[in-house]
């Protein structure tokens, strides 16, 4: 607690006129045993939600004044995406300082203040951890640099000596993710070329080595920095890529990218990580208030996501495999199940995620045809975009387990798919064979208000600029509105605060439908989603909670229309002044 004191200390000093911080506690917030577990997390991306200060980039400040709105939509916690000190060279997912917050997003203060006002709202703060790599302008690395050859600091990542006769060579044939060899060579200070660095992802982001322990003691030591500040997990990021296999063999493919996800690479998904969070958990333990760990982990099957959640590790891990699925009932029961049968041997819940800072918003996706991936530049169908992710919404928040939401999605907001070149920032934009880099499209300022500049965001516009019309999705326009996206997402998640069979659980049973149709039962709770592009007759399960689109009912039989999902309860509700 002592370095929080001393760096909150000099941050006052430097904006005296801020309050002075007064005690925070996380009893502050709602105690619910296992709160994880049905836990619906609304994912922030800080430079995109909202801007207090008018300089285009959104900040923590922002954030802390629009938790009210995050409250009355019914979520459970916010995770927040880096705001760390960082040159952000890959928006902050480089990371120069992990105990300090980037001038761009405010100060250790601010972050202070938002931890705290969360609480007192009820909700929970979980913030990103970068422990695969770090900025270029660390000071580990800076002075690994700076001190040649033989530097004890290079041991902190992985410097080598090139390939052939004058090391001219990458060390071996691994490529970036963004694309081009993820390998870069320094320049001694005598001037010469000297040895190599790896970096998995931009060449500003130079990957640690985990084998050293000094590696180990700072991430320790930074868990417990931001624990202190109150946090109430983290969120980390490429979980699955902190171990590298002995002697880091050449992998013989020539289109490695295509492989991710599919194999188990020799840097990602290696045994070791394993003990690393067994280590970590061991930590977060010792602090009260059920703090998680949330892991992003890429692995082939979700057979293996299920080892970083066994019961001495993480808490969660994203199902990318459910976020990969095409709008397709066969398909996506296939994952679900597959989703359950895998959790349930190791306790942990499923999770279910549809939209994130890294892929197209599933607007965008499912207003496409299927098989264009994750990361798409046409707008497609945009009226049936919107209408399957509705349907979409409503199933993912019905499954057992915990529900993630990006930002905006609850407006229904597609991507932004025709961001002039000059204005894109996706580092993996500008490298060729990586990732398609259109992540910029589900990055742009969610819009507040119908008018004004940036739609609200700020007063002095937006970093990426937002597209003509963006008010007429904006949660003023839609607040109160019968039918709105916003309002469809708020109905729900009260709904399934109040019934006892949503939220938590391990299986679902599922009820005979016809072809392209999902349905399911849970206790006196049942789901129908629709996904065919025809209305199809259903049996009417009894009274409708909530549905994605207009529901006729005549006698015993519902028309379900295309592309839409209805919640039901079989639950027989008293008559008014009856005893329960």
């Amino acid at each position: 607690m002592t370095d929080i004191l001393l760096r909150i200390k000099d941050d006052m000093s430097q904006h005296s006129a801020a309050p002075a911080p007064t005690p925070t506690s996380a009893t502050a917030v709602a105690k619910r045993r296992d709160w994880w577990r049905d836990a619906v997390i609304y994912q922030v991306y800080p430079r995109s939600f909202a801007d207090s200060n008018g300089d285009g980039m959104g900040d923590l400040e922002g954030v802390r004044t629009r938790l009210p709105y995050l409250r009355d939509l019914g979520v459970d916690a916010v995770w927040l995406s880096p705001f760390y000190a960082s040159p952000q060279a890959d928006a902050g997912y480089d990371v120069a300082d992990y105990r300090a917050v980037d001038p761009m997003f405010g100060n250790l203060l601010d972050a202070d203040a938002l931890i705290r006002d969360a609480h007192r709202l009820g909700l929970r703060i979980i913030v990103d951890l970068v422990p695969n790599h770090s900025s270029d302008q660390h000071e580990w690395f800076k002075r690994a640099v700076a001190e040649g050859p033989g530097s004890s600091l290079r041991d902190r990542y992985h410097f080598r000596p090139g390939k052939g006769e004058n090391g001219d060579l990458p060390p071996n044939d691994w490529e970036s993710i963004f694309g081009g060899p993820a390998w870069t060579r320094v320049t001694e200070p005598d001037g010469t070329p000297g040895e190599w660095y790896l970096h998995l992802f931009a060449p500003e982001q130079p990957d640690f080595n985990w084998e050293h322990p000094a590696v180990g003691d700072e991430f320790r030591s930074i868990l417990r920095f931001w624990l202190d500040m109150g946090v109430d997990g983290f969120r980390i990021d490429v979980a699955h890529g902190l171990v590298k296999a002995e002697g880091l063999p050449d992998l013989g493919s020539h289109d490695q990218v295509k492989l991710l996800g599919n194999d188990v690479m020799p840097f990602f998904d290696q045994e070791g990580v394993h003990e690393i969070y067994r280590q970590w958990r061991l930590i977060l333990d010792e602090y009260a208030g059920e703090r998680i760990f949330v892991a992003e982990a890429w692995t082939p099957t979700i057979e293996r996501t299920a080892h970083y959640v066994r019961p001495d590790e993480l808490h969660q891990a994203f199902n990318f495999q459910y976020l990969s699925t095409h709008w397709d009932a066969e398909e996506m029961r296939e994952v679900i199940d597959r989703t359950l049968e895998a959790m349930r041997p190791v306790g942990a819940p499923a999770t279910w995620v549809l939209s994130n800072h890294d892929v197209t918003r599933h607007a965008t996706r499912f207003a496409n045809p299927p098989g264009l991936g994750t990361q798409i530049r046409l707008a497609g169908d945009r009226a049936l975009g919107l209408r399957r992710a509705r349907a979409a919404s409503l199933l993912m928040l019905a499954l057992p387990g915990s529900a993630y939401v990006y930002q905006g999605e609850e407006l229904g907001l597609p991507d932004v798919v025709d961001l002039p070149d000059e204005v894109r920032q996706d580092p993996a934009y500008f490298r060729g064979a990586g990732q398609d880099g259109f992540r910029d499209g589900c990055r742009v300022p969610i819009p507040w208000t119908r008018t004004g500049s940036s739609y609200g965001f700020g007063d002095g516009g937006s970093w990426l600029p937002q597209p003509e019309g963006w008010g007429e999705l904006s949660v003023e326009a839609q607040t109160g509105v019968p039918g709105s996206t916003l309002e469809l997402y708020r109905a729900a998640l009260a709904v399934r605060r109040e019934q006892p069979d949503l939220g938590a659980g391990t299986s679902v049973e599922w009820l005979r439908a016809p072809e392209g149709v999902l349905a399911f039962r849970r206790g006196e709770f049942v789901c129908v989603a629709n996904t065919t592009g025809e209305s199809v007759a259903m049996p009417a399960y009894g009274r409708v909670l909530v549905a994605s689109g207009e529901i006729v009912e005549v006698d015993d039989e519902a028309k379900v229309p295309a592309d839409t999902t209805v919640w039901w309860t079989t639950a027989i509700t008293p008559a008014p002044g009856a005893s329960a």
